[in-house]
């Protein structure tokens, strides 16, 4: 498949970047606004020699993504925030048993079944909180189509090089949004395979400590014997209480993140070397606030854009750098102020850090961010 140019939308976008990726099996249950990234891989897995299940239900779906990606095969599910609580409960086995998967979320409002056709940023914490106990997350906010495309097919690379659950997170109108895009070139693209188990199937530990905190994982078939569970397990796989195994065994799952940081963080800085207002913002609220800061510019305001790509892990440092200058920061979301807290937990009392915040189901205009802006540069 040579390099093409096409009109996609945002959700066309993330199925095809993932057959791209080599994803080869997807389950899921219909939820709006995620429904045509459902209905464009039933077309398009077939083409491939792939396989697209409709379950019964989103917990149905994760578990038998879970299951075919135990099998060996690249596997994702897609859906939207109702259907994202219903699968945290398999995300935290996927991040305990360490089973790579890829799971889109299209955030739209809430609470409960909220606005269907609305768009939201409301499942920032969630992602990174809504699975009970300590874990790793790794979850990816695209702002434009194109990106949409890039990063899905990044998730499936960090998922298998880190065997762990990834979550793309991308709000209703991102999602809808219609841009030309230029698909790659199948030949050049640099995909990640997980590492297979190789050596003695006698001395083989599925859980074992590496160097990288990775472990190879069994290809069934190749003859190791592994246990998978969603207890605290030792390096056998067989489930443990003893206090040094469990703190070995959690350690260990956070380590391969935190210790990965320069291979997992991804973000952008617009204008950010002498910004004394930094916006900070992801998916369409940083479109807007691009437009903003270029305004502002214009009006002779040192704004500047920090957008994070990767939101988990949040790229700490990145964001203390750019915002070195800053005497305010302003965080627009389409939410009553999630990722506000994150930013303020990193930079303390030592700049002030507000919030523009939209919860009737509409974006966030540009002339708001300017407005505000604006405010803050006069304070």
């Amino acid at each position: 498949m040579t390099a093409t140019l096409q009109n996609l939308h945002g959700n066309h976008a993330c199925a095809m970047g993932a057959i791209a990726a080599g994803c080869r099996f997807f389950a899921g249950y219909p939820i709006t606004p995620s429904s045509e990234i459902a209905e464009r891989m039933s077309r398009e897995l077939p083409l491939v020699g792939g396989t697209f299940v409709q379950m019964e239900d989103e917990i149905a779906s994760i578990a038998a993504v879970l299951g075919a990606s135990s099998g060996g095969i690249k596997s994702m599910t897609a859906t939207s925030g109702p259907g994202f609580s219903l699968k945290q409960e398999n995300i935290g086995l996927a991040a305990a048993a360490e089973i790579p998967c890829v799971i889109a979320n299209v955030m739209r409002g809430g609470p409960s079944t909220g606005t269907p056709t609305r768009p939201a940023q409301g499942d920032i914490m969630q992602a990174r909180w809504g699975s009970h106990g300590d874990r790793p997350v790794i979850a990816l906010t695209p702002a434009s189509v194109k990106e949409v495309y890039d990063q899905t097919i990044r998730a499936f690379n960090l998922s298998e090089r880190y065997r762990t659950p990834v979550i793309l997170l991308f709000d209703q109108v991102i999602s809808h949004l219609l841009e030309p895009i230029q698909l790659a070139d199948m030949a050049s693209l640099e995909l990640v395979d997980r590492q297979w188990a190789t050596g003695s199937s006698a001395e083989f530990a599925p859980y074992a400590s590496t160097e990288s905190g990775v472990p190879p994982m069994p290809r069934p078939g190749d003859g190791y014997r592994t246990h998978t569970t969603g207890l605290t397990h030792g390096e056998d796989g067989f489930p443990s209480q003893e206090p040094t195994i469990v703190t070995q065994a959690t350690q260990r799952l956070l380590d391969k993140i935190e210790n990965h940081r320069d291979d997992i963080e991804a973000y952008e800085c617009h204008d950010t070397d002498d910004a004394e207002v930094l916006v900070v913002a992801y998916g369409i609220s940083a479109r807007a606030a691009r437009a903003a800061v270029r305004e502002a510019r214009a009006m002779g305001i040192a704004a500047g854009l920090f957008r994070p790509i990767t939101v988990w892990p949040f790229p700490e440092d990145a964001l203390k750098a750019a915002a070195a200058n800053a005497k305010a920061i302003l965080v627009p979301e389409m939410n009553a102020g999630q990722l506000r807290l994150e930013i303020e937990r990193l930079c303390g009392s030592d700049v002030k850090v507000e919030g523009l915040n939209r919860i009737d189901g509409q974006p966030i205009d540009p002339a708001q961010v300017t407005q505000q802006i604006r405010e803050l540069a006069d304070k």
